[in-house]
């Protein structure tokens, strides 16, 4: 083999060897700080990742409550097993609210090929669904976006295991300032509740929250688990923030987690954390 031939196939390996490493960068992508929500808690940290491409209008609430020092000190005052915590309530009854206009509901979203979509397998009789970021959806095909006057399409996030919602009233567009970390599937709320982001830290002290429902017994829960203080990571110095890295769409990791799942709450969406230590 002539010294121009191996030269050759040295280009060639390091080219290989470039597009390897530029396709392992593609296969994760960063969440952007200001969708890092960060909860402090009597019983350690929960982070959660806010999905703007969802509910954008429950997102920006989120923020700016928690920009005001809102959350920091309410409580977990609805907290049941096998099902949610709730909190974000000043008066701790479930009653409570900020002092800022209610949020109109967003229950489904049109979604657009810049969301990404990562689909579970097409079983006869059940619709479509998969995961936009780290959100669980149900949807429609994506060939549908070419008859619509918008190129997208309806979808709906499930209430899944760590799935952040806001609560509200028996009024549709009441939500406000209480939200629910979801600690086990509720497919009753999907499509009747905004959903608004995920845990990816944290399930584990959600779970371990003190029970308590002033909601059935009329009374205020006794010594609540609090939040100590809330912070966005854009707001955090860069030595304590976090940071959150999620599988792009179509990612091998991802199509991994969607091939063994029957459901869409049953994936297990692989999710780095690092830094940011409590």
């Amino acid at each position: 083999m002539t010294l121009k031939a191996l030269a050759g196939m040295a280009m060639l390996a390091a080219s290989l060897a470039c597009a390897g490493g530029a396709a392992a960068q593609e296969a994760w992508r960063d969440v952007a700080p200001e969708n890092i929500w960060v909860l402090d808690t009597s019983k350690g940290r929960v982070i959660v990742a806010l999905a703007p491409e969802v509910a954008p209008r429950h997102v920006e609430r989120i923020r700016t409550l928690t920009a005001r020092g809102f959350y920091d000190g309410l409580g977990f005052h609805r907290v049941i097993p096998g099902f949610m915590a709730q909190g974000g309530d000043p008066e701790g009854t479930g009653a409570g609210g900020s002092d800022l206009p209610d949020v109109p509901g967003e229950f489904t979203f049109r979604r657009g090929r810049e969301a990404g979509f990562t689909p579970l397998e097409v079983r006869p009789g059940q619709p479509l669904s998969g995961i936009v970021g780290l959100m669980p959806v149900v949807t429609q095909p994506d060939a549908q976006m070419m008859v619509t006057a918008d190129f997208r399409v309806p979808a709906t996030a499930r209430f899944c295991p760590g799935v952040l919602g806001m609560a509200r009233s028996n009024a549709p567009d009441s939500a406000n300032s209480q939200f629910f970390l979801m600690t086990a599937a509720n497919p009753g709320l999907d499509g009747d509740y905004t959903a608004l982001g995920r845990v990816v830290q944290g399930l584990d002290v959600v779970s371990a929250f003190k029970p308590g429902d002033p909601a059935q017994d009329g009374a205020v829960t006794a010594d609540p688990d609090r939040i100590v203080r809330a912070r966005m990571a854009s707001d955090m110095p860069a030595a304590e923030r976090p940071s959150v890295r999620i599988p792009a769409p179509g990612a091998p990791a991802l199509v991994a987690a969607t091939a063994a799942a029957r459901d869409v709450c049953n994936v297990v969406v692989p999710v780095e954390v690092a830094g940011g230590a409590q």
